[in-house]
């Protein structure tokens, strides 16, 4: 396989009409993906039965629920760090980027409307599609760095969980994080502490599978009927963002109706 950082080919293949060489896929960030929506999953289940009330969950309270929300997103806003270098740290790929940008965007507006419809009091407004559409478009300024974004990226999540200021509690700033309180919302991914999960996890993606590939994650593959399972849901993660929750309402509507 040709090395990406060489640019006469990918050069000479656009005059050409060539397609442009195949960019690796890491298997292993496929699967870890799969892991976050399968977790993802079975809380949203839990907080679909909370909400009809076959159960009774304090998802803000609970440590146990908490920590799980907490790890579900660190791990997802890892990922988006680790795919943005993967994508895009030996050159950036335009086309797919504004490809993957106008999902994310049609895909933000999309939930932001379907939650309006079902709890027009606590929209989401800057939840985790919001958050990695922007994330992305600021991550392509770091894709090149390496022990710089962990640095600065533990720097901004300890910044996002010890600084708290009123001028943040405005409505056109809580987007950026620091706030004294939550704001009323049913999905909130601030700006930090999670854009600096984002930049860790840019540093490991290069450091870990481009510059320094370590054996047992570069080399990685899933080989199990579940390992690949999660490979596949990985790879659609999007779609399956979009349209797990919907397909969870309806069926847990339809258990609770009929008993």
């Amino acid at each position: 396989m040709a090395s990406q950082h060489t640019r006469k080919p990918r050069s000479a293949a656009r005059r050409s009409g060539a397609p442009s060489p195949a960019r690796p896929r890491y298997p292993i960030a496929d699967v870890l993906r799969g892991v976050a929506i399968v977790l993802m999953a079975a809380y949203h289940l839990a907080f679909d039965l909370n909400y009809f009330g076959a159960v009774r969950i304090d998802f803000y309270h609970d440590p146990f629920w908490f920590n799980l929300r907490t790890l579900i997103v660190t791990l997802f806003l890892f990922l988006v760090g680790v795919s943005l270098v993967l994508a895009h740290g030996n050159g950036i790929d335009w086309r797919g980027y504004a490809r993957r940008l106008a999902r994310l965007f049609a895909a933000a507006v999309l939930v932001s409307a379907g939650s309006y419809a079902l709890f027009p009091g606590s929209m989401i407004f800057f939840g985790v599609l919001h958050f990695i559409f922007v994330a992305s478009l600021l991550g392509l300024l770091f894709v090149r760095f390496g022990w710089s974004n962990l640095l600065a990226g533990s720097m901004l999540v300890l910044l996002g969980i010890v600084v708290q200021h009123p001028l943040f509690d405005q409505p056109w700033l809580q987007w950026f994080g620091l706030m004294t309180h939550k704001p009323v919302t049913e999905d909130y991914v601030p700006l930090l502490p999670w854009f600096g999960v984002v930049m860790i996890g840019m540093f490991f993606g290069r450091w870990g599978l481009l510059e320094k590939p370590l054996p047992a994650l570069a080399g990685y593959r899933p080989t199990g009927g579940s390992a690949r399972l999660l490979a596949l849901c990985g790879r659609h993660g999007l779609l399956l963002y979009l349209v797990h929750q919907p397909v969870l309402l309806g069926l847990v509507y339809l258990a609770v109706r009929l008993g």
